[in-house]
C-alpha cells in the first residue's frame, strides 16, 4: 500500500502519516466516536483492494481514501441511528404525563384569563409583537415603533414590561387554581 502511495519509500511514509492525520480530523469532525480506529478501518479496506487499485486506479491515492472513508462515516451514521441508548428511552410514568398536560392546559386558561384582563390596545400590541418569525418579524416590529412614533428600544422596553404583567398575572393564576385543588 505503501509503495502505492509513492514510489519513494520515506515520502511514502510521509503521506500515509499525513493522511492518517487528516482522515482522524475527518472522523473527528463527523462526530464518530472512534476516529483513530475509523482511520485504521479505512486503510484496512483499501489494503484489501490494493492488486486491483494498482492495476486500475489512476490519479490521487489520498482521493480514494476519502471515498472510502465518507462510506464509513455513512454506515457509522446509519449504525448511530438505529442504536438508542436505554437512558434516552422516555419511561415517564402515566401519572406524570397526565399531570404535564393539566398544567398545560392551565397555563394556556390563565394566559387566556390575563390576556382578557389586558386592554385591548395592549392586547393587540401584544399578539402583533409576537405575530411574526425570522425577517418577517424584524420588519413588523420596525413598523409598529414607527406607528407608535418611538423607537425600536422603547417598544422592546415596552413590551418587556408588559410581558412581565403578563407572567406576573398568569403566575398568579396557576397559584390560585392549584391552592383550589
Amino acid at each position: 500500500m505503501l509503495a502505492w502511495l509513492d514510489s519513494d519509500r520515506d515520502a511514502a511514509a510521509n503521506a500515509y502519516l499525513e493522511l492518517r492525520h487528516s482522515l482522524v480530523k475527518i472522523f473527528g469532525w463527523n462526530h464518530c466516536s472512534d476516529p483513530e480506529g475509523m482511520a485504521d478501518e479505512t486503510f484496512d479496506r483499501v489494503a484489501r483492494q490494493i492488486e486491483r487499485l494498482r492495476e486500475n486506479y489512476e490519479g490521487n491515492p489520498n482521493l480514494f481514501f476519502y471515498g472510502v472513508a465518507n462510506n464509513l462515516i455513512r454506515e457509522y451514521q446509519k449504525k448511530v441511528k438505529t442504536h438508542v441508548a436505554i437512558e434516552d428511552i422516555d419511561l415517564k410514568d402515566e401519572s406524570l404525563r397526565e399531570a404535564e398536560t393539566d398544567l398545560f392546559h392551565k397555563r394556556e386558561e390563565c394566559l387566556s384569563k390575563c390576556l382578557g384582563e389586558l386592554s385591548a390596545e395592549k392586547r393587540e400590541l401584544l399578539l402583533e409583537y409576537y405575530s411574526e418569525e425570522k425577517h418577517a418579524k424584524i420588519d413588523r416590529r420596525a413598523e409598529m415603533a414607527r406607528k407608535l412614533g418611538i423607537s425600536i428600544q422603547n417598544l422592546r422596553v415596552r413590551m418587556c414590561r408588559l410581558r412581565d404583567a403578563l407572567e406576573e398575572c398568569i403566575e398568579r393564576c396557576l397559584e390560585k387554581s392549584t391552592s383550589e385543588e
